[in-house]
């Protein structure tokens, strides 16, 4: 016995588009692409921002204590506002030494 859902599928006969209709759903399909593509560069400007504008702190020396340096980027970020999703990548870049060995070694998905 043929399924039912089955036979109205296979007797469906098919809607036939206009150009129009072609043309109305890739404009869709290109409004989200854009909408999206402006989103990340809204996010990419934000961490720009964020990280060249109103951060500023020196690069760890390879004489300075790291658990005090690291101190101090917690309390300087705080104070400038910075976003803690942003605080694991500017460390990284002010690091040196054992501080930075220890941080290349952590995941990039737990930095």
């Amino acid at each position: 016995m043929e399924d039912p859902d089955m036979a109205a599928y296979a007797n469906a006969q098919p809607v036939p588009m206009t150009t129009a209709d072609v043309l109305g759903q890739n404009f869709q399909a290109l409004t989200q692409i854009l909408n999206s593509r402006q989103q990340m560069f809204d996010r990419q400007q934000d961490w720009l921002r964020h990280s060249q504008v109103s951060f500023k702190m020196p690069k760890m020396m390879k004489d300075d204590d790291p658990e005090a340096y690291i101190e101090g980027f917690e309390r300087h970020a705080l104070m400038t506002g910075l976003p803690q999703d942003y605080w694991a990548s500017q460390l990284g870049a002010l690091v040196v030494g054992k501080a930075q060995a220890a941080y290349r070694a952590i995941p990039r998905d737990e930095a």
